[in-house]
């Protein structure tokens, strides 16, 4: 499938299809083939159910500081995760998913412990809040006042203005939205980089991920009231993609969302930003989260890319 999308695209996006070993490939597709479907919610009763089950089983790490921060009144919460036995290099700013009304920045803290301990760069995930009590614009509200108090204070409290963002499927929409915000203000250039994994760009009817996409709860619940979903802080592949930092782009062969993320990638290569696609084979939506041979290369892989981004800057 990656390479027959691959083959429509004539913008200079390095390195579309990424290789996997015949090993590797087969324990991911053995775990896939005994993992459960897991069906998407339809009724905002299903969601708060799911949130209640999720709350129950998630601990979270004792190295995550919970804070509130201050941004112009508004208070946004997040937790923070500093790097062990290794020095701060920078501060990655992380927007985790869950389809706009499962987030959870809790559920995120063993990734981002991993994370912050192979790059040496502090993570602080953001607890936005959630539709469809709070619909959009409160979720980038919440995102874009994280980051702007990132720029403000990150010198001061993490002593580095390495700034890096990254968003996960309904996260990397809000990276995206953010990063737009940030442009449209002249302080996106405090950021040195960003990673996209497997984000919707495009929530409206002519979404190119199709029905399965246009047709599920998260839109109804997330942006259902806004008149116009071309609107680029809810679907930002419509907006002006012009001066944005590097960006990493991560999506699996198999994912229902990776007509949004071609489109997304041709579009930022378009305007003129350094992007860099990977498409992994045989692998759905969310598999860099999930405990296979695949996932892990991807993940090591993002690693490196957090690690090198925005240094010589």
């Amino acid at each position: 499938m990656a390479e027959k999308y691959a083959a429509r695209m004539d913008f200079a996006v390095c390195s579309l299809a990424e290789s996997v070993s015949k090993a590797d490939a087969a324990a991911t597709r053995e775990f896939y083939a005994a993992r459960p479907v897991v069906s998407a919610m339809t009724s905002h009763a299903e969601v708060v159910r799911a949130r209640a089950s999720r709350d129950g089983r998630i601990i979270g790490s004792s190295r995550a500081e919970a804070a509130q921060l201050d941004v112009g009144g508004r208070t946004v919460a997040v937790r923070i995760i500093e790097p062990r036995h290794r020095p701060i290099t920078g501060v990655l700013l992380h927007l985790p998913g869950g389809g706009f009304y499962l987030s959870s920045a809790v559920a995120d803290d063993e990734r981002n412990v991993r994370r912050a301990d192979a790059t040496g760069l502090v993570v602080i995930s953001v607890d936005y809040r959630l539709a469809p009590e709070h619909p959009w614009p409160a979720a980038p509200d919440d995102c874009a006042a994280a980051a702007e108090w990132l720029i403000t204070h990150s010198r001061i409290r993490f002593g580095t203005d390495r700034l890096l963002l990254s968003g996960f499927s309904a996260g990397a929409t809000l990276a995206a939205a953010t990063l737009l915000r940030l442009r449209d203000d002249g302080t996106v250039r405090a950021f040195h980089g960003a990673v996209l994994e497997a984000g919707t760009y495009d929530l409206t009817a002519h979404c190119p991920s199709g029905a399965v996409v246009v047709d599920d709860y998260f839109v109804e619940a997330y942006a259902g009231h806004v008149e116009d979903r071309a609107a680029p802080d809810v679907s930002p592949a419509y907006g002006d993609l012009r001066g944005l930092p590097p960006t990493l782009m991560v999506v699996g062969a198999d994912d229902v969302v990776l007509p949004d993320n071609l489109l997304m990638a041709a579009r930022l290569s378009a305007a003129g930003n350094d992007i860099a696609l990977r498409i992994y084979p045989d692998v759905p939506h969310g598999f860099s989260n999930h405990p296979t041979p695949v996932g892990r290369t991807a993940a090591l892989a993002i690693d490196t890319w957090l690690r090198n981004t925005g240094t010589a800057r």
